[in-house]
């Protein structure tokens, strides 16, 4: 009995690092965050507590719904793109020729910092000598779009550097993912007269099904809190046409100097980022799980 209870004080004493850590870093600026929404404050100055009035203000806000149908948006991108990096990431496991070449390119964005991206698509949509327009100019069409400064192309504009950014990311995941499937199974299908498309479909696909679900998570969700690029890039301009939830929070808290508004708008996306989470794994959770 002695002996268990040494064991179990010494793993104890092996996690409690780890466990202090997600508590600072995760847990502590969580409940901060909840805490700050119910206040009066520039950031700086003397907090005022308010109760609840943030968190009611922000349901009658349209510009955050705005925001937050951007977001979806980006979301909804986001998942739909994932078919694209699976069929990707398909025929690159299937030994195509260049496939070791190509691999190492889709990685490049990866290497990146999101700054650099967005200096380098700034520059791709520049209005006169960028890229786009210098192509549709070539093919005849004399007044493009300024893609970054026109609210109607705006948002899709900025939606694409974002999908080739993590493009890498996923084809990665999906490629290991692929190549662990043990070769045999390939084979006897391809014995039974199996074609390369129900090869995919029927057995690839499904074997990865569990690794399918989780990008799906990380893609909404990471959507949902996506910031950084499109902050250099258009800062949520013009006139808020791709203001998303996060850039919101950003201009609320650092912007007009309402920190406890900004609070409220980054507590209330981190209980909308949690109803989606769970809303997927309960669409995609299988007949087991869902009875567990």
């Amino acid at each position: 009995m002695d002996k268990v209870m040494s064991n179990k004080l010494v793993i104890a004493l092996y996690v409690l690092p780890a466990l202090l850590l997600i508590l600072v870093l995760i847990y502590v600026p969580i409940a901060l965050t909840g805490y700050y929404g119910l206040m009066k404050w520039d950031g700086i100055g003397e907090m005022t507590f308010i109760g609840l009035d943030n968190y009611i203000e922000l349901l009658s806000d349209g510009e955050f719904w705005t925001s937050a149908y951007h977001s979806f948006l980006l979301a909804i991108f986001s998942a739909l793109s994932l078919v694209g990096y699976l069929i990707i990431s398909l025929v690159l496991a299937g030994k195509i020729k260049g496939a070791n070449f190509l691999r190492k390119i889709y990685l490049i964005p990866m290497l990146l910092s999101s700054v650099a991206i967005a200096q380098l698509w700034l520059k791709v949509y520049h209005p006169s000598n960028g890229l786009v327009n210098s192509l549709l100019m070539s093919l005849g069409i004399d007044n493009p779009p300024a893609w970054l400064a026109e609210p109607k192309y705006v948002l899709g504009a900025i939606f694409v550097p974002i999908i080739w950014q993590y493009a890498g990311f996923y084809i990665l995941i999906y490629y290991a993912a692929l190549k662990n499937i043990p070769e045999s199974l390939i084979e006897a299908a391809r014995i039974d007269g199996a074609n390369a498309f129900q090869i995919a479909y029927k057995i690839k696909v499904p074997l990865i099904a569990g690794v399918i679900k989780v990008t799906i998570v990380l893609a909404i969700v990471g959507s949902l809190k996506y910031f950084d690029l499109i902050y250099v890039m258009t800062g949520g301009g013009p006139n808020g046409s791709s203001e998303v939830m996060a850039s919101y929070m950003y201009q609320k808290a650092f912007g007009t100097y309402d920190f406890g508004y900004g609070s409220a708008v980054g507590f209330f996306l981190l209980l909308i980022c949690l109803v989606v989470t769970w809303i997927i794994r309960k669409l995609t959770a299988t007949g087991e799980e869902i009875q567990y």
